[in-house]
């Protein structure tokens, strides 16, 4: 009922017409992009990840001192993490840290060594369904380790945190498009409360510490070099080898789809704003039905999928859409990359030397305390560069990519 009442709502509202008059509102109002200053200093923790590979490239690019620290969790494909991090390595001047976000004196010995202005925290436990067979990596990784970011900031008050929430919290709200001002109690995930308690603990450490505080809800964020549980991925993956995917809420599912280069601009513009507390929505401002984003991946991959329509999983929910009217106005973020560009371009990766099959491992065991090693070190990843995939930390034999996870 509710799937059908939401998916009706958007058929009147035609979310492209929604989408043109709310931008047109703020429109007189819309701030210039803010841009940091060349040579600032910047922490990117999970800078071997998904997202922050791309940011910590665009932050070089635009001439930052950046340092990356990643724990090389096997979440996922240790050997795509390692053919990311070995990419990064290769740009002079980017300090690679191989090590846990929650060490206290580790972060404290990276600030007294690189004097940080801005810290981009992006380390974390991703993902909806993996929640529910192993709860505590997500406690421990979005809540505890956090904690040690936000204690590292309350330190060193003159730096500015910007920090990964998730279109995740606003759970099963019906009001659409979903604008940060609207409530966020009714999470459908143990992922949704723990960065809905991300955000619980910012706001407080703001208030009690006058610290400078940035909170980013992400919506579906793909692109090349992606993590092989989301959706599209896993998708590519299975069609190549004719094997079925799923689609949850029989094809039905809506998804605000954001390319991650899209996202990236949001995050240097919310590093560069330093605002005293803000959360923002980055999306696309796009409702794409999940059904209609598989027809765009089978043009690009040249071979039709075979479906197999499934309920909903637990956990998931039928539609997101963001407002970005405030991201607009505040950071002059407008996502310009449709779907038709933006897996045009993950199909180009994926077909490219740069891709491996063992990128599309997922890890059989979790990792509860994410570091493998008692005492991780501020120094540079000991691997040499380039080289093939290694897989740095013992660990158990990958299994095959597993059928198409919820779209978070």
């Amino acid at each position: 009922m509710v799937l059908g009442a939401l998916l009706g709502a958007l058929a009147v509202s035609r979310p492209s017409g929604l989408r043109d008059t709310i931008l047109a509102s703020v429109a007189a109002t819309k701030a210039s992009v803010p841009v940091l200053p060349r040579g600032s200093s910047v922490l990117v923790t999970g800078g071997a990840g998904f997202i922050g590979f791309h940011l910590t490239k665009s932050l070089y690019a635009a001439g930052m001192h950046v340092t990356v620290i990643d724990n090389m969790d096997p979440y996922y494909s240790i050997a795509l993490k390692q053919t990311r991090w070995d990419m990064l390595t290769m740009l002079d001047g980017v300090n690679m840290v191989e090590g846990d976000m929650c060490n206290d004196t580790l972060l404290n010995e990276l600030q007294e060594k690189h004097v940080f202005t801005h810290v981009a925290s992006l380390a974390g436990q991703a993902g909806v369904r993996y929640s529910l067979i192993h709860p505590k990596a997500y406690t421990h990784n979005n809540v505890h380790c956090f904690l040690s970011v936000l204690e590292l900031i309350r330190r060193y008050p003159r730096v500015k945190l910007v920090y990964a929430s998730s279109s995740s919290v606003y759970g099963s709200n019906t009001k659409v498009p979903f604008s940060e001002t609207d409530r966020v109690d009714s999470p459908e995930s143990l992922y949704a409360v723990t960065k809905k308690t991300d955000e619980a603990m910012a706001h407080v450490y703001h208030r009690l510490y006058n610290i400078s505080v940035t909170g980013l809800r992400f919506f579906t964020v793909y692109g090349p070099w992606g993590r092989p549980d989301m959706a599209y991925f896993s998708m590519a993956d299975r069609m190549r080898k004719k094997q079925p995917i799923e689609l949850y809420g029989h094809g039905k599912v809506k998804r605000d789809f954001t390319y991650v280069d899209d996202i990236v601009d949001g995050i240097s513009a919310a590093l560069a704003l330093g605002a005293p507390e803000e959360v923002f929505n980055l999306g696309n401002h796009r409702v794409v039905n999940v059904s209609r984003f598989v027809e765009v991946l089978e043009g690009h991959m040249g071979a039709e999928a075979k479906k197999v329509m499934v309920g909903m999983s637990p956990g998931d929910v039928p539609l997101t859409f963001a407002n970005t009217s405030h991201a607009y106005s505040r950071l002059g973020y407008d996502p310009k990359t449709t779907i038709e560009v933006g897996l045009k371009r993950f199909v180009e990766w994926f077909n490219s030397s740069e891709y491996s099959d063992e990128f599309a491992n997922m890890e059989v065991a979790p990792t509860p305390h994410p570091h493998p090693h008692p005492h991780p070190h501020p120094h540079p990843h000991p691997h040499p560069h380039p080289q093939p995939h290694p897989h740095p930390h013992p660990h158990p034999h990958p299994h095959p990519s597993p059928t198409p996870k919820p779209y978070p």
